[in-house]
């Protein structure tokens, strides 16, 4: 990633779009509440990059992706972790979070990911579950000080099962 301002944050969590009126569009889905998080392996950088929700994040970006990992052998490695934000009474806090693999190679403009992983993933992140027990230690480090430094107060409302999935290796 990059030296320059990182100023995009997470989505803020909206009101009712409904309003309660139980009409046209109740039980539709929305991503108003998440928010893509992408995770330098290599740099041991974070930082939200919204365009990855239609997956044309910076890194994937003039790159054609394939479920075939040699055609991208010599990239580099990312996570894109998908963070949903949920309020409870004592306010809002990191609900779902999941991580999916990508690797970019710039050079061949080809890459690797899993397309259906990346949905499933989005959707159990907005089904507020943790998935994170893929990801190597040190980008899970990473990605923890990073949910920390955007919102503490986010950090220490979430579940204690963020805190142990993250920071497990930590004693």
């Amino acid at each position: 990633m990059s030296d320059k301002k990182k100023n995009i944050g997470f989505n803020i969590i909206k009101n009712d779009p409904t309003d309660g009126h139980g009409g046209f569009g109740v039980g539709s889905l929305s991503l108003d509440n998440v928010s893509p998080v992408i995770v330098d392996v290599a740099e041991q950088e974070a930082e939200v990059d919204i365009g990855a929700m239609h997956a044309r994040s910076k890194v994937e970006k003039r790159i054609k992706f394939t479920t075939n990992r040699e055609d991208s052998e010599g990239g580099k490695d990312y996570w894109l972790v998908w963070v949903t934000i949920d309020r409870k009474p004592e306010g809002p806090y990191y609900a779902g979070v999941t991580a999916c693999e990508m690797v970019v190679n710039v050079e061949k403009r080809r890459g690797y990911k899993v397309l259906a992983d990346h949905v499933n993933l989005m959707d159990k992140s907005m089904k507020r579950k943790i998935i994170v027990d893929h990801m190597d230690d040190t980008s899970k480090k990473v990605l923890a000080d990073f949910l920390k430094a955007h919102n503490e107060a986010f950090w220490e409302a979430s579940e204690p099962e963020l805190h142990e999935a993250l920071l497990s290796t930590e004693k």
